[in-house]
């Protein structure tokens, strides 16, 4: 084989290669966080206040997985308050698992979950609450199994 022929080759496979490129990048699916990215982006310094008030709170926010669901327990200063927001289950590799759930605590501000509702998955639970005029903040990571 002479070197004309190989020069040919190489420049075969680097066309095939490049086309193989091209077509797979074309065809990859991508997903945002949100579909409104940069309107939250924009409200990022709520999300940063809510932290700052949920770290000067006695405990922290605990989420853990039990037989009966997953169980969210909020510091003891929210017990026997009237509670409003959100949790949310970002599950950063398959948007199909994420779920937004209303928070409804009972009076020792306990809310389950129950199993099944949410996939099997690892996800990053975002939670926002506020009692009265304060709003937190809290992330939690959870391996649901």
């Amino acid at each position: 084989m002479n070197w004309g022929n190989k020069l040919l080759l190489t420049f075969i496979a680097f066309g095939s290669g490049m086309g193989y490129l091209v077509y797979r990048s074309v065809n990859t699916e991508y997903q945002l966080v949100e579909k409104e990215y940069y309107k939250s982006e924009i409200a990022y310094q709520q999300v940063i206040d809510g932290s700052n008030e949920a770290n000067r709170l006695s405990s922290p926010v605990s989420i853990l997985q039990t037989t009966e669901g997953i169980e969210l327990q909020l510091p003891a200063e929210m017990k026997s308050k009237k509670i409003t927001g959100e949790i949310w289950f970002y599950c950063a590799y398959e948007q199909k698992n994420d779920k937004k759930i209303f928070l409804q605590t009972n009076t020792r501000a306990i809310q389950i979950i129950p199993t099944g509702y949410i996939l099997p998955a690892t996800y990053t639970v975002k939670i926002n609450w506020k009692d009265g005029a304060k709003k937190f903040y809290a992330e939690k990571y959870l391996q649901v199994k």
